[in-house]
């Protein structure tokens, strides 16, 4: 039998997923419901995931296998690893799926909320009942995950993982790379600099330190990571 290309299977987006761990789960899960996206595959540098199905898709294996998906139609990709304080692994996929020329796609899962007047940039993820609020930018391959809350005029940069219930009130801006930790609350108007981190469940009424961890209630500082400057920019690209 012939196959034969319809123009809806012409426009739809042929999408990779970059990690195939717990994340790339929850992205899948809203994927599948999106009619216009056709996911390819996943990639996964862990031996013991090649040869597995998530959900019906195929783990191909590591990200070697990227030209070859390409070669096969994909187009798009989104980063399936989540972070743990840590987004430079993030940081990195992001940028080498935008080396291999495919293009980053936002994923918001159907009952997450985007103000029609805020902006999100490519790549990101917003969760079940995530809200990004009127008047908030969000930068490039940023997490707002399941029911976190980013309020008006926010500022989130590259990078960023709000995780699972944080809130961060008006105001608030977030610099490059930082987590903020599952049921976290930021203080409006609070600045969370570049790679820090804020545990989970803090309450954080002063700014916080660039690479600088904090925790508690109110959040105060633990130590300071002894990352550089130089490493920080080099995460994924200089700034």
């Amino acid at each position: 039998m012939p196959t034969f290309v319809t123009t809806e299977n012409m426009s739809r987006k042929k999408c990779i997923i970059l990690g195939a761990g717990g994340h790339s789960r929850v992205i899948l899960d809203c994927l599948l419901a999106d009619s216009s996206v056709e996911i390819l595959a996943l990639t996964d540098p862990d031996p013991s995931l090649h040869g597995l199905d998530l959900y019906g898709i195929p783990v191909r294996g590591p990200d070697s296998e990227i030209a070859q998906l390409i070669s096969e139609g994909a187009t798009h990709f989104v980063v399936g690893i989540g972070s743990v304080g840590d987004n430079s692994v993030r940081a990195r996929v992001f940028e080498l799926g935008k080396h291999h020329g495919l293009t980053p796609m936002t994923v918001c899962h159907p009952l997450g909320i985007c103000s029609s007047f805020s902006k999100v940039g490519s790549g990101v993820f917003v969760g079940p009942a995530a809200v990004v609020n009127a008047g908030a930018e969000v930068g490039d391959n940023v997490i707002i995950n399941s029911a976190a809350v980013v309020e008006h005029d926010c500022k989130i940069s590259d990078h960023v993982h709000v995780a699972t219930g944080a809130r961060l009130a008006g105001g608030v801006c977030v610099d490059r790379g930082a987590f903020i930790g599952a049921g976290a609350t930021v203080r409006e108007g609070i600045t969370i600099g570049k790679r820090a981190l804020v545990a989970a469940g803090s309450l954080v009424i002063e700014d916080v330190d660039s690479r600088s961890v904090v925790m508690g209630v109110p959040a105060r500082p633990k130590f300071n990571s002894e990352q550089t400057d130089d490493e920080l920019n080099n995460d994924a690209g200089a700034e």
